[in-house]
């Protein structure tokens, strides 16, 4: 039987608990019945996780490395999979390349396209540019699905400085999003922006996942904007991980503190001060079965050897997975 939509299984996850919008916090009515991260971290046959580890390419951004190149290092590292952006498709496009080729380029490197990172416009509230920037959204979901992917990021850009005074209408330009992803068979991950005052935090991201009467999108977590927005890592509980498909996984040092900690401060996992051993322990209590997607922008990593990076990467991401066993 096909598996219930994302937007009943968050009803489902929250129906204990009872979320302050406004002010951002969460407060947890009771905690969730569940078996032990254990159980449901590993396979019946196997003790591999149910996770895979996939590599986004923002890790190696400043280097503005070709597509095929990071490819060929993420596959060589042992990754599952690949995150990319949509300027890098475009670009490998503009100097003559087919996607159609690059598609089959990943898929015999042994790599899967996680997923991919765009930045419509598609929670406008001008209902013209509210169009046109789903439409944008749906030309970059096709690209995606162009080189065998099946989720694009969808963070709240372009609305960083606006809070959302109508979650109604916000309602309907999320679900508008999501259809134009049908269309195509890709999913839009609404993804939360810790420095965002409107999807900043996963009260908010909730609250407008609940509102929404599509079935056809997910929801997109990152330790660093989690701790940036001031969400509790406590709230996790209340995120089913049926509605995960990925989680950028990374770590943030304690200082500069958190009014002024930037992308740019992400560190490898394990080497800050995140709460690691909770966070994934929660997330696979609830039944996370995705992709850790490991995401940072550190300019300091930009100017090592790219190999030793995305090595250096997985070691430390499976790391803090095992410490969970």
């Amino acid at each position: 039987m096909k598996q219930k939509s994302n937007r009943r299984d968050w009803i489902k996850s929250t129906a204990a608990a009872s979320l302050t919008v406004a002010s951002g916090a969460v407060v947890v009515g009771s905690a969730l019945p569940s078996a032990t991260a254990q159980t449901l971290r590993r396979s019946p046959d196997s003790d591999a996780p149910r996770v895979r580890y996939c590599f986004n390419t923002a890790t190696l951004r400043g280097r503005k490395l070709p597509i095929k190149e990071l490819v060929d290092l993420v596959s060589a590292a042992g990754y599952d999979g690949i995150e990319v952006w949509i300027d890098e498709l475009d670009r490998y496009t503009g100097d003559g390349g087919d996607l159609s080729d690059l598609k089959k380029y990943i898929a015999d490197k042994g790599l899967k396209v996680e997923s991919a990172i765009a930045f419509a416009n598609w929670l406008a509230a001008d209902d013209a540019v509210a169009v046109k920037e789903v439409e944008k959204a749906k030309r970059d979901m096709q690209k995606v699905s162009d080189i065998g992917g099946v989720c694009i990021a969808a963070p709240p850009a372009g609305q960083n400085d606006t809070s959302i005074s109508d979650w109604g209408l916000a309602a309907k330009r999320l679900s508008a999003l999501a259809a134009a992803g049908k269309q195509v068979g890709v999913q839009p991950q609404l993804e939360v922006w810790g420095f965002s005052k409107s999807i900043g935090n996963i009260s908010s991201a909730l609250h407008l996942a609940s509102m929404s009467d599509s079935d056809d999108f997910g929801i997109l977590l990152d330790v660093y904007h989690l701790y940036k927005g001031g969400s509790p890592f406590e709230a996790l509980r209340l995120v089913a991980g049926s509605c995960m498909k990925l989680f950028h996984i990374n770590d943030y040092p304690a200082e500069p503190e958190r009014s002024s900690i930037g992308d740019k401060d992400r560190v490898f996992p394990g080497d800050g001060v995140a709460p690691l051993d909770m966070i994934l322990s929660t997330m696979f209590a609830n039944g996370f079965q995705g992709v850790l997607s490991l995401e940072l922008f550190n300019p300091e990593y930009w100017k090592q050897d790219p190999m030793w990076v995305v090595q250096t990467g997985l070691a430390k991401t499976k790391a803090a997975v095992e410490r969970c066993s």
